[in-house]
């Protein structure tokens, strides 16, 4: 379609309409923007005051009006409050009224007002409830039970004046709560929670004053607190409304307890075997309503019961004690603790019935381990003195051999009393953790367990016994030996591993008392810890290599050979090391081995300490065998320290010479060790300079100035200084540090013993405040001046960083 023809026909089609049609159309759509308009500033104020913390809403400008109170308690509170001020009044009220008024009323009135008043207290609240007044037919049925009590205080006054008060404590307590209870099931009061829980609070009364009454006795009043919580344990278990179960679980636990501990008390003073049964059956009473209440709490429960099994461990404790207290009786005070760990040990058979809750079985296994674990508390003391006891003979070496075992471990501490049964104990316990425990998680603790036990037991029963001191010995020799050999297995190698090592030290120290046991057992031990080594090298190596030093010092002392004497034969050691260590090569055992020998090294310098002559040949045999380590290729670090063991050797030599011209002996090593440096730095440049020149230079310059500083003269000084500026400014033009730094603290330290006469003579002429004065103010100095000074000297570390 052409356009000629298209605009004329859309013109056409166009439908304006009139101008009041449209006018009407136009005040219709501002109409309804307006409506809009409206209902958004509406909606907007809303979201304003919905977000009032964190927007702030527009504020009126007009006076604005009161804000209502917010109530401070709610409604029911508030009617709670008043129900109770208003009962614990009228409580007031009757107690005041039946302790004042009481008397000056006749007998008829007494009956009247009394009957009248607990009647009229106790049926009001029945009409309440069927009014829905629950609450206030609570505090009204309150207000009668308090009623009730006081009627019974104001009968034994007015009616009953010489009744004793225990029997008629009783007996009125057991009728109000007899009278409670059925108050509490009459078919209008069903719906009080207050009368049956108050029943069971009355009822924990009647049996305890009735044993008071009857004279009972400690026994008697025992067993009616006992009594009293089995009740209160039935209850608990059988009667459905919670406000009673509650009172009900608070009786049988606060009153149970009672009676447990008042049972355990008289099991614990018990006389005789008679005494001993009653308070035991006492306590097997308890545990029997705790294993009851454990029982159905256990097979009610979904899953682990936290009461039921508390309650199953409770009564297993309780009946060990009972069962234990009976034999107490019995058996000698030496056996009292075995007698319970047995009792408690058979707490395990429970384990096999199938019958029992798994939360019971559970428990009583709990109750086994807590015996077990107060029976090795009982035991530990006895070996603590076992294994401590010994280190007493380092400071009474050799003064002779000791009748028996327990003599040898008892030097400075007291053997504890009725001991004897230890080993028993520890070897019982050992025993169920070896075979009892089959689950797979606690399996290798309890075989970890068992094996120490197993040591505690073989290492107490020579002091237990009171063996001789020579069986002594060797029962712990061969402990040490079977535990290395159980090391010898990939299981429980590190708990073997450990026992035998103290066991080792232990019998070291305990064969100090004698010199043909000090040797015999080091050389076995030397022995057996070697032969060990074939498996357990890292850490049986290193023990054979310690023992074989103490061996040395012990061969040592019995020639009667001085101390510095000795050093050489303790150097056996380390020589011994260095060839271990070369055949092992990079073996787990390697770095064990040469830190043994290291420290026996060390060991021999401090011993020959005191003669410097045999201190310089021990210092050339340490570097001689160090020096045999460093051929190694991953040893070659050790040729320094070989280096220094060597001049170290040189310099005490020299000194025990007491040489004063050691320059003689020293410039005859310094210059053939400087041209050898100097053709090696030639033939590999990147040699350090430390390597090639710095022992040379240090068997020269270090012996000088030692001589220097106690010459009194000027011409030592004045020519170490000229050759330590030579060299340092040698080590400055060829930039090589070793010459740089030796020379330089050479010559530094030459100047300064050049300049002390003079400092201290300035010194004492100077004030004693210049000194401070002078030091802080270079403080001053030194802070204004710090960031410079800084890089001045990472410049120059970097400069002779740079130096060979």
């Amino acid at each position: 379609m052409s356009r000629r023809v298209t605009q004329p026909t859309l013109q056409g089609m166009t439908h304006i309409p009139p101008p009041a049609e449209e006018l009407r159309l136009l005040d219709a759509e501002l109409w309804q923007l307006d409506a809009r308009r409206a209902q958004l500033l509406a909606r907007r104020a809303w979201l304003v005051a919905a977000l009032q913390p964190k927007w702030p809403a527009p504020q009126p400008t007009g006076p604005r009006p009161a804000a209502s109170p917010r109530p401070e308690a709610s409604a029911p509170s508030v009617q709670n409050v008043l129900l109770v001020l208003g009962g614990v009044l009228l409580t007031i009220a009757a107690m005041v009224f039946t302790l004042v008024s009481w008397g000056h009323l006749g007998i008829t009135g007494r009956t009247l007002v009394l009957g009248a008043v607990t009647v009229a207290a106790l049926a009001a609240p029945l009409p309440l409830l069927k009014r829905g007044l629950r609450s206030t037919a609570e505090s009204v049925a309150g207000l009668g039970l308090a009623l009730t009590v006081l009627d019974a205080v104001a009968l034994h006054g007015a009616v009953f004046p010489e009744t004793p008060g225990a029997p008629y404590t009783a007996v009125a307590s057991a009728l109000l709560a007899a009278l409670w209870t059925a108050y509490g099931l009459l078919p209008g009061a069903t719906g009080l929670r207050l009368p049956r829980p108050a029943a069971l609070v009355a009822a924990q009364l009647p049996l305890f004053f009735w044993a008071i009454a009857a004279d009972a006795g400690s026994y008697g009043l025992t067993a009616a607190l006992l009594v009293t919580a089995g009740f209160d344990t039935v209850v608990a278990l059988r009667t459905t409304p919670r406000s009673v179960r509650v009172v009900a679980a608070i009786g049988a636990y606060g009153v149970g307890a009672w009676g447990a501990l008042a049972a355990g008390l008289l099991t614990w003073t018990a006389t005789g075997p008679s005494a001993a049964a009653r308070a035991a059956a006492l306590l097997l009473l308890a545990s029997a309503i705790a294993l009851t209440a454990a029982w159905q709490g256990g097979r009610t429960a979904t899953r682990v019961n936290g009461q039921a099994l508390g309650l199953a461990v409770a009564s297993g404790l309780l009946a060990v004690v009972a069962l234990g207290g009976t034999a107490r009786s019995v058996v000698p005070e030496l056996w009292t603790v075995p007698a319970h760990l047995a009792f408690g040990i058979a707490l395990l058979a429970a384990l096999r019935f199938d019958r029992l809750p798994d939360t019971v079985r559970r428990g009583l296994a709990w109750a086994a381990a807590a015996v077990q674990a107060l029976s090795l508390l009982w035991a530990l003391p006895v070996v603590g003195v076992v294994v401590m006891g010994p280190l007493a003979w380092a400071s009474r070496a050799w003064t002779g051999a000791p009748s028996n075992a327990r003599t040898a471990v008892t030097v400075d501490v007291t053997w504890p009393p009725h001991a004897e049964a230890a080993p028993l104990v520890l070897a019982a316990v050992a025993a169920v953790l070896a075979l009892t425990v089959r689950d797979t998680t606690w399996r290798p603790r309890a075989t970890a367990g068992a094996l120490g036990l197993a040591w505690a037991t073989a290492i107490t029963l020579p002091a237990v016994l009171e063996l001789p001191y020579v069986a002594g010995l060797f029962i712990e020799g061969a402990t040490t030996a079977g535990f290395l050999t159980v090391a010898a297995f990939p299981r429980q190698r590190l708990t073997a591993l450990v026992l035998a090592l103290g066991t080792s030290a232990s019998l070291a120290c305990l064969a100090l008392a004698s010199q043909t046991a000090t040797l015999t057992v080091l050389c076995g031990l030397v022995a057996l810890f070697t032969a060990a080594s074939w498996r357990l090298a890292p850490f049986t190596a290193p023990t054979a290599l310690a023992y074989g030093a103490a061996l040395a010092v012990a061969i040592g002392t019995v020639a009667d050979w001085s101390p510095p004497h000795t050093a050489l034969l303790v150097l056996v050691v380390p020589a011994t090391a260095a060839l271990l260590a070369g055949r092992l090569g990079d073996s787990r055992a390697t770095v064990p081995v040469e830190t043994a020998g290291a420290a026996a090294g060390l060991l021999a310098i401090v011993l020959a300490a005191t003669d410097l002559p045999l201190l310089a040949t021990v210092l050339a045999l340490c570097g001689v065998i160090t020096a045999g380590t460093a051929i190694r290729t991953d040893r070659r670090p050790a040729g320094y320290v070989a280096a220094a063991l060597f001049l170290a050797a040189a310099w005490v030599r020299l000194a025990g010479w007491e040489v004063d011209t050691p320059e003689a002996y020293t410039l005859p090593v310094t210059i053939p060790a400087l041209l050898v440096g100097a053709l090696r730095h030639r033939r590999d440049p990147q040699t350090s300079s430390w390597t090639a020149y710095a022992p040379g230079l240090a068997a020269t310059l270090v012996p000088s100035l030692f001589a220097a500083w106690s010459d009194p003269h000027w011409t030592r000084p004045l020519l170490l200084g000229v050759a330590a500026l030579l060299v340092t400014l040698a080590g400055a033009r060829h930039h090589l540090q070793a010459p740089l730094l030796l020379g330089g603290s050479v010559l530094l330290l030459d100047a300064l013993h050049e300049l002390a006469p003079y400092l201290v003579q300035v010194t004492d002429a100077l004030p004693r405040w210049v000194p401070p004065a002078l030091a802080g103010l270079l403080l001053l100095a030194l802070g204004a001046t710090y960031e410079q000074r800084l890089r001045d000297a990472r410049r120059v570390r970097n400069i002779v960083t740079k130096m060979h």
